[in-house]
């Protein structure tokens, strides 16, 4: 059989577009190298918890079309992400508000912390911040950027912050309200058991493929769809003619305790460099869960190598200048799409890879 299109990655973008094309009457094949749909908001159940394999996925927007479309799929709970930070034997609120503030120095009102950090940044004199670290403490001073920044950007990114372009930090978030919600937008939630079976409500009635890796399917069937939608990388598309795009990776350790509550939060940093992860899940707290045991996710960075799996693009100007030559070659093929985190090679939050997904139907099927 000939599909209208293939579509390659069971993640947010390929299964939005294939809901929205087989709506409008068109055949979809969906195919995944990994064993399960879904791509990085992939949950599994274990001890009745909704694990998030490949690390949180907090969905939040201030775009109501985005929320009321993914409303048709999953009723979402009102889990507000409020996570904290450990730093030696401290505990501090993220985002950097009011509680941390206090934590931090003993004191308690928003003008004694705007001159405390206002002292710090002046005794600094950086002008011109020439790396990440500099540009951090010209916004934050320097006790906000010791214990909170420095250590779990420098594990994120695997170099020192002195190594780093200043760019990479453009605001670092200073509120001085006692507010723990880590984010702005209007809307927030978990949907209510778990990110697969959105997309499984996606593509329900779509023929879907695992375990199948694109390049293999494509040499054994050419002429299998009219169009592709590729969501994978586009680099590997193009068979890293001009080098690969730096990528970082994620590395997950995940165990079953044998208690009800490990951590008594969702989402816990670790800023110190020593400490290898970079943070600590405890997946039930997300929905609110009473099961009798928990279980936990450490996250390690790392580099990216091929053959691993790639999570962030490091869009610094070298790769963004890759990219697009690469781009360049992605507008010359024919009858395929380029979409999703990989693809656009950018860091994409989850609301905003459905409206680019929307965008790319609507573009389609004018």
């Amino acid at each position: 059989m000939k599909y209208d299109y293939l579509i390659v990655g069971s993640g947010l973008f390929g299964s939005v577009f294939a809901y929205e094309a087989k709506k409008r009457g068109k055949t979809c094949l969906v195919i995944d190298k990994r064993s399960h749909i879904g791509g990085n908001i992939y949950t599994e159940k274990i001890e009745d918890i909704n694990v998030h394999r490949y690390g949180a996925h907090i969905f939040h927007t201030s775009n109501k079309e985005v929320w009321e479309y993914m409303n048709r799929f999953a009723e979402f709970n009102n889990y507000i992400n409020s996570p904290v930070a450990v730093y030696k034997d401290e505990l501090y609120n993220l985002p950097f508000n009011m509680n941390t503030f206090s934590r931090m120095w003993g004191i308690r009102t928003p003008a004694e912390a705007k001159a405390i950090i206002e002292k710090q940044i002046a005794d600094l004199h950086i002008t011109e911040p020439k790396n990440l670290e500099e540009q951090a403490l010209s916004l934050a001073g320097r006790d906000v950027y010791e214990k909170l920044v420095k250590g779990y950007t420098e594990k994120q990114w695997g170099r020192s912050c002195t190594e780093l372009p200043a760019f990479i930090i453009k605001r670092l978030p200073l509120r001085f309200t006692y507010d723990n919600n880590y984010f702005n937008d209007r809307y927030q939630g978990i949907p209510m058991g778990g990110y697969t079976a959105i997309i499984e409500k996606m593509l329900e009635g779509i023929e879907v493929k695992t375990d199948t890796d694109y390049f293999e399917f494509r040499k054994a069937n050419p002429e299998a769809a009219e169009k592709t939608v590729f969501t994978g990388m586009i680099d590997e598309y193009f068979d890293y003619c001009y080098g690969p795009l730096q990528y970082r990776s994620v590395r997950f350790e995940t165990e079953v305790l044998d208690c009800d509550n490990y951590q008594g939060n969702a989402v816990v940093n670790y800023t110190e460099r020593e400490v290898p992860w970079t943070r600590i899940i405890e997946h039930k707290h997300f929905e609110f869960g009473k099961q009798p045991k928990t279980v936990i996710s450490r996250e390690y960075s790392s580099e990216w190598k091929q053959g691993m799996e790639p999570y962030y693009p490091v869009n610094n100007d070298e790769n963004n200048a890759l990219y697009e030559k690469y781009r360049s070659l992605a507008a010359q093929e024919e009858n395929v799409i380029f979409g999703g985190r990989l693809g656009h090679y950018k860091y994409y939050d989850m609301d905003k890879v459905v409206a680019a997904a929307l965008e790319c139907v609507k573009e389609e099927f004018k």
